[in-house]
């Protein structure tokens, strides 16, 4: 079942391994400027606003694009990660639950199991955590590649594992790690 983490523990645990953070109080990490990082970009619907020096890292994924991208990216947590999953917004939870997804995202954690009002007094990127395989997290990520604005993204991390997913508002699914061999494999899964 889905649980939160609260945002000390996300903080700690993931500049523990080496991650920075971007943005104060946020989802949003990262590797460092001088970590040579391979990306990954599993993208759905065509989209001209790809950067040209990205394009080399797309690969098309076919439709339905948010059924395939989820399905892919539970693949990726159970067969190559084999680690639990946080999701996290690339800004806060107060903004996403007060405006940028207050639609319909307080629907979507109820179905995963979350209470929304929980969430939305925290201006900071707390984890959704998800077990191996869990089904609350296909739930989960399909609604966020169908329901996702201009002004919203998410990051998932694997706390013990060197990979980063940001969840883009395209219908795309981009990786990022330091390790060439789990690049090739996130690769192989689309191929």
């Amino acid at each position: 079942m889905a649980r939160k983490v609260d945002y000390d523990v996300v903080l700690n645990r993931l500049t523990g391994s080496g991650l920075i953070c971007n943005y104060h109080n946020s989802g949003s990490f990262g590797f460092a400027r001088d970590v040579a990082t391979k990306f990954v970009g599993w993208v759905g619907p065509d989209d001209p606003t790809i950067r040209e020096t990205m394009l080399p890292h797309v690969q098309r994924v076919a439709e339905p694009y948010a059924i395939n991208l989820s399905r892919l990216m539970l693949q990726a947590q159970t067969e190559l990660l084999h680690d639990v999953a946080w999701a996290m917004p690339i800004s806060h939870w107060a903004y996403e639950l007060e405006f940028g997804s207050d639609t319909w995202m307080p629907g979507l954690l109820e179905r995963t199991g979350i209470d929304p009002a929980d969430l939305r007094v925290r201006n900071n990127g707390s984890a959704i955590e998800f077990a191996i395989g869990e089904p609350a997290f296909e739930t989960f990520l399909l609604g966020l590649l169908h329901g996702l604005s201009d002004s919203s993204d998410f990051m998932i991390a694997f706390p013990d594992r060197p990979a980063l997913c940001m969840v883009h508002h395209h219908q795309q699914l981009w990786w990022m790690t330091k390790e060439e061999q789990l690049a090739d494999q996130l690769r192989a899964l689309v191929e």
